[in-house]
Order: structure tokens, then sequence, then C-alpha cells
């Protein structure tokens, strides 16, 4: 027979995973609200284009996801992830663009699906596919993606490679200019 806790220890326990998971959960919660005001932008310009003035599916989702990517970038760049390592906006930049490619891929592939294999061609299906179904599945993506590849923790090698790089530049400059 298993002896229940008393609740001061559940709510140690509760405590040390919240500590533990405390980053995780903060990037995850900020990546939500940067992630709803992206979304906002893509479906409005999505159904602007697409329902408001006959864009097909795939050009209207294909813009709004460059519009939505670019402030999702920013908002994640500034506040989401802004603890973590600067790897230089170029470089950061243009990784996240191929990511949200990749994410925008998802998104097309399960709005075509619905809109040209299925026949399904409503504005509330062509949302249901690209705007919930296609731009979720790609948000689960992305968050992945980005923690992984854009947006670095300062302990990752990448990191001091670039750091130690970016000395040796600094270094032969001022030798340079000395000189």
């Amino acid at each position: 027979m298993r002896v229940p806790r008393p609740p001061s220890s559940l709510v140690s326990v509760a405590r040390e995973l919240y500590h533990r998971w405390q980053t995780v959960i903060h990037e995850l919660a900020k990546f939500g609200v940067v992630g709803a005001v992206a979304y906002v932008v893509d479906v409005g310009i999505y159904n602007v284009l697409h329902v408001g003035m006959s864009t097909g599916p795939i050009t209207a989702k294909t813009l709004s996801t460059i519009v939505a990517a670019t402030v999702a970038y920013i908002g994640n760049r500034h506040w989401s992830f802004r603890h973590r390592a600067r790897t230089g906006a170029g470089r950061e930049y243009a990784i996240f663009i191929v990511l949200s490619a990749i994410g925008l891929g998802i998104a097309l592939a399960f709005l075509g699906f619905g809109y040209y294999v299925l026949d399904q061609r409503s504005a509330l299906a062509s949302n249901v596919w690209g705007n919930l179904v296609g731009t979720g599945l790609a948000t689960i993506f992305r968050f992945w993606a980005y923690k992984r590849y854009v947006f670095l923790h300062p302990d990752h090698p990448k990191v001091a490679s670039l750091q130690a790089s970016t000395t040796e530049r600094v270094a032969m400059a001022d030798s340079e200019h000395a000189a």
C-alpha cells in the first residue's frame, strides 16, 4: 500500500519542476503570444487576399505567411528568445526564413490537400486546412527548429565559434590600425 505524500511535499515537487523547466515554460509562453499575433496577421491577410480579393489560396497563404513570419521574427528575437545568444541578425534571419519556408510548405501541403485533393473549397474549409491544421503543425515544427537552429543557447558550440571568429577579426583589425 502506497502512502500518499503530504501536500507540502507535492508543492515542493511542483516548485522543483517549475524551476527546472522555467526557461522552457517562459519561452513557450512568449513564443505563443508572438505566434498568436503573427497568426492574426497571417489569417487576416489570407482572408483579405483569398476571400476578399479572390486571390488563389496558395498565393494568398504564401503572401500572408511571409508577412506573418517577419512579425514573428521580430517578436521572437526581441522578446521570446532575447536571453539567448545573438549570432548575427543576417545569419539568424536567413535561417529563420529557411525554416519559415519549411513551415510554409507544411501549411501549404495541408491547404492544398484540403482544397485540391478533397475539393473542399469553401472559405471555412480553406481556413481549417491552411490556418488551423497546417499552421498548427507548422508552429510545432517552428518552435523546435527556431530553438535548435536560430536562437541558440549561449553554451551552443556554434556560439563559441562565432564569438571566436569575431574576436579574431577585431584583433586583426586593431593590429592593422596600430601598424
